[in-house]
């Protein structure tokens, strides 16, 4: 049983990583397309002012988007913890219950 905790804990913890990490990949996905994105803007012959302010307007769009995300993502790995905590705690309660003959 105890095996089993700490497999149900593992699991848990390599899913709130791979959410991590998820957010991650999106935010520098979103990132190298805000560069694109302004990269194409520069090249086609808009006025340079337009062009920078319209860059800057959307490498902070998408910088705001992925710390978002990432955040969103940190919070709910966090949860993820705390839920496997409590259940750890729970599954070790029933097994000194069910040792110690108190049900």
């Amino acid at each position: 049983m105890t095996e089993e905790i700490t497999n149900s804990v593992a699991a848990i913890e390599a899913e709130a990583e791979k959410i991590l990490e998820e957010a991650r990949n999106r935010a520098r996905e979103i990132i190298l397309e805000a560069r694109e994105e302004a990269r194409n803007i520069l090249s086609a012959q808009l006025p340079l002012n337009d062009v920078k302010t319209e860059c800057v307007k959307i490498v902070n769009e998408a910088r705001a988007e992925a710390d978002k995300k990432t955040e969103d993502s940190e919070k709910k790995a966090a949860e993820i913890r705390i839920s496997a905590d409590r259940k750890a705690k729970e599954i070790m309660e029933l097994m000194v219950s069910i040792i110690t003959g108190r049900s």
